[in-house]
C-alpha cells in the first residue's frame, strides 16, 4: 500500500495529518453553503492546479483519479441539467428539460463536486496511513483502541484484495468460473463472500485479543514510536489555503465570469 505514496517528493506531505484533515473538512463545510456560480468555477479551477502540482501519486495515476473525478462532477450535474426547473426554457423534450436556471444549478453542483473530489485527492494523495492515525491520537486525542483498530482495519485491505485473488484463481483451475449467467454470478459472489468473510472475521478476532493482551483499552497514557508535530509547512499549507479562498471570491467580485452570482435565485 505505501508504494503509492511518495512522501519525499511533496511539501505537502510534511504537513501534520490532523490540521490538514481539519482543514480540508472546514472547506468542505464552507462550500456547502456556496451558491456563487463565479467563485466555485474560480475555485475548481484553483484547487485544480493545487493538486496538479502538489499531489503525491504518479502522472498515470493522477490522470485517472482526476478523470474518474470529472466524470463524477458530469454525471451529478446531469440530473439537475435535465430535470430541473425553471422558467428560461432552453430544451424541452417529454420528460428533459432543459432551462437556464437548471443548467446554471447543475453546472454548479457539477463544479461542487469537483471541488470536493480535488479536495479529497490532495489529501489522499498526500498523506500516509500511518502518520495520520499517530497524529488523531496525539493531535485529536483520539483513544489509541479506535485508532489502532482503523489502521489494522486499513491494513487487512490488501490481504483481503490478494485472498481475493488467489480464490478466484483456484476457481479458475477447478474450471468453477466457466459457467455464465446471472446464478453462476451470484453462485461465485457467494463463494467469495463466506471465505473472505470467514477469514476476515477470524483475523479481526486475533487482532483483538491481541490488543487486549497489550492494554490497549486499559493504558491512557502511552509512548509512541512516531512522534507528529508541527512545522513551517503547516503554516505554508494554511497560507495557501485561504489565498486559495479569499482569492477566489475577491477575483469572483471584481472580475465575474458569468452574471450568476446566486443559482438559487429564481430568475437571471
Amino acid at each position: 500500500m505505501n508504494t503509492y505514496w511518495n512522501p519525499n517528493q511533496k511539501w505537502l506531505a510534511r504537513v501534520n495529518p490532523s490540521l490538514k484533515f481539519l482543514t480540508i473538512a472546514a472547506i468542505f463545510m464552507i462550500y456547502l453553503f456556496v451558491h456563487n456560480f463565479n467563485v466555485m468555477l474560480v475555485s475548481s479551477f484553483a484547487f485544480f492546479i493545487f493538486y496538479l502540482f502538489c499531489n503525491g501519486f504518479s502522472k498515470k495515476l493522477s490522470f485517472w483519479l482526476v478523470a474518474m473525478t470529472f466524470i463524477l462532477s458530469v454525471f451529478s450535474a446531469s440530473a439537475m441539467v435535465f430535470f430541473g426547473k425553471g422558467t428560461h426554457m432552453l430544451f424541452e423534450w417529454h420528460l428533459i428539460t432543459i432551462s437556464i436556471e437548471s443548467m446554471t444549478r447543475g453546472l454548479h453542483l457539477g463544479l461542487r463536486t469537483f471541488v470536493y473530489g480535488m479536495l479529497g485527492l490532495i489529501f489522499a494523495s498526500t498523506t500516509e496511513p500511518v502518520p495520520f492515525f499517530y497524529s488523531v491520537m496525539q493531535q485529536l486525542r483520539i483513544p489509541p483502541k479506535y485508532a489502532y483498530s482503523f489502521l489494522a482495519a486499513f491494513r487487512l485491505i490488501p490481504i483481503m484484495i490478494e485472498e481475493y485473488r488467489i480464490i478466484r484463481a483456484a476457481m479458475k483451475v477447478r474450471g468453477m468460473s466457466e459457467e455464465k449467467g446471472l446464478r453462476a454470478f451470484y453462485r461465485r459472489m457467494k463463494r467469495y463472500a463466506i471465505i473472505l468473510l470467514a477469514q476476515a472475521i477470524r483475523r479481526a478476532q486475533r487482532i483483538a485479543v491481541a490488543m487486549e493482551a497489550k492494554q490497549f483499552s486499559m493504558v491512557k497514557k502511552r509512548t509512541y514510536y512516531y512522534q507528529i508535530g508541527f512545522s513551517r509547512y503547516d503554516v505554508l499549507f494554511t497560507c495557501l489555503i485561504l489565498l486559495i479562498i479569499i482569492g477566489s471570491w475577491i477575483f469572483s467580485s471584481y472580475v465575474p465570469l458569468t452574471p450568476y452570482n446566486n443559482v438559487l435565485e429564481r430568475s437571471y
